[in-house]
This record gives C-alpha cells, sequence and structure tokens, in this order.
C-alpha cells in the first residue's frame, strides 16, 4: 500500500514540476536613445543562450518594463536551430523609453516545442537590465 502511494505521488509531482530553466542574457548594442515615454519600433538586441531545451523549435521574446508591468512592449519568435546566438535585429519591437529617469526592463524568453500557440512550453529564461544604462 505504502509503496503505491509513493509511486503516485511520484507521478502526481512529476506531472506538475515546471519547465526546465535556461539561461538568457543581452545587451542593448544599438537600442536607440530614448527617454520621452513614447517608445519607438526598434530591432531587438543580441541574445545569448545558454541549456536550452532539447526538442525547441522557437523561442518566443517578450519584453516588459519593471516600473510600468501593464505596458507590454511585445517582441517576438524566432526558429531555434541551436544556435546559442539570435542576432540583433532577429525581430522589432516597442523599445524602451522610460518617461522619466532609468526604467529597469525583463526580457524572457520562452522555449517552445512549435511554433504555435498550441506549442508546448519547455523551458523558460529571463533577464533584467536597466535602460539607459
Amino acid at each position: 500500500m505504502l509503496a503505491r502511494l509513493a509511486t503516485v505521488v511520484a507521478l502526481v509531482v512529476g506531472s506538475v514540476l515546471p519547465a526546465a530553466a535556461f539561461e538568457l542574457s543581452f545587451a542593448w548594442g544599438a537600442t536607440p536613445a530614448c527617454s520621452g515615454g513614447r517608445p519607438a519600433v526598434v530591432a531587438s538586441p543580441e541574445f545569448r543562450l545558454e541549456g536550452v531545451p532539447p526538442g525547441t523549435r522557437v523561442i518566443v521574446f517578450e519584453m516588459i518594463d519593471l516600473a510600468a508591468p501593464d505596458f507590454r512592449h511585445g517582441g517576438g519568435t524566432v526558429a531555434y536551430a541551436g544556435d546559442d546566438l539570435v542576432p540583433a535585429g532577429a525581430f522589432r519591437y516597442l523599445g524602451p523609453c522610460p518617461p522619466a529617469g532609468p526604467h529597469r526592463y525583463r526580457w524572457t524568453a520562452t522555449a517552445r516545442d512549435r511554433g504555435t500557440t498550441f506549442g508546448r512550453t519547455l523551458g523558460e529564461a529571463s533577464a533584467s537590465r536597466s535602460f539607459p544604462e
């Protein structure tokens, strides 16, 4: 009985564990200066990835301003072929443009097994930086 209970608990816990994490880093690079609170559509920065989960077909990027989390800057979806570098300009989004002084922005990268909204999430990573630095 106890062995059966342990098996059930292991199955339940195994089915609700979060997807594997991987690492993300970025630099603003050539992101244009902006401080008026009116973001322009700009080219994405360069991203570095590490430990991307096996089976990843696409990576979905999204940026938010941590000082204004309800304002979505958008992001983009890129095909993943095993490279650890996503070059600058891979997609376009509403760039950072804090209205008064630096804000901290967070990029989140979600690894998915296919490029549709029905794709399974395999892992997630995030990185934050201030803009302007």
